[in-house]
């Protein structure tokens, strides 16, 4: 017996059985959790600090995914994560220092295109263009596969009311102007300010 149970029980009326009223209590108590519990909207933080095109996908699949299983979700960019609420994306990637990033030719024949293609840092480093054909290459790969582009994954969260918001930080560190960016950022706050969202959120999730 829970302490409020007891403190309840200490009260009820003399002659009336205790033990029929715990096993009422416990019933109307398992019924209101379970009724708190399917009324709950699931929610979820996801900080997103990478400009890159790998680390654009995450953040937003993860978030148009939660959003399309009813969730409430909300991205924090900041940094160079800010870059992908830009009208404009031009986003590339880079292999450098980057191990776990296979190099796949995304023409050829399969077994070619299906083998890992071990480039030196040296290489990667010295080649004038290196950055610019592997982005090219990732790209390819990305449309041969129906993947979604990162245009159209922020439009899929835009469209489930996903809450894309925007480190002011950022933009006054690196003398941004808001005019840069799309207009359906939710706001333009702090880390101060998105915080409090992240504590209440039963997934927060930095990228």
């Amino acid at each position: 017996m829970n302490a409020t149970a007891q403190q309840l029980s200490s009260q009820v009326t003399p002659g009336v059985d205790q033990a029929a009223f715990q096993k009422l209590f416990d019933q109307r108590f398992d019924e209101r959790m379970a009724q708190i519990k399917a009324d709950h909207i699931p929610s979820m933080s996801i900080i997103s600090t990478k400009g890159t095109l790998d680390m654009a996908y995450p953040p937003f699949i993860l978030a148009a995914t939660a959003a399309a299983l009813g969730w409430d979700v909300s991205v924090f960019f900041t940094f160079y994560g800010l870059t992908l609420l830009k009208k404009e994306l031009d986003l590339e990637i880079s292999p450098l220092g980057n191990p776990a990033m296979p190099m796949k030719m995304p023409v050829g024949p399969e077994w070619l295109q299906n083998m890992d293609i071990k480039i030196p840092n040296l290489v990667m480093a010295g080649v004038p263009g290196f950055e610019k054909m592997a982005t090219g290459m990732m790209k390819k790969s990305l449309n041969n596969k129906g993947v979604a582009s990162i245009e159209e994954l922020r439009s899929l969260c835009l469209e489930a009311d996903v809450k894309l918001v925007a480190c002011q930080m950022t933009v006054d560190l690196f003398n941004m102007n808001q005019e840069e960016f799309i207009p359906e950022i939710s706001g333009w706050i702090g880390a101060a300010s998105f915080l409090p969202t992240a504590q209440k959120s039963d997934v927060t999730l930095f990228v």
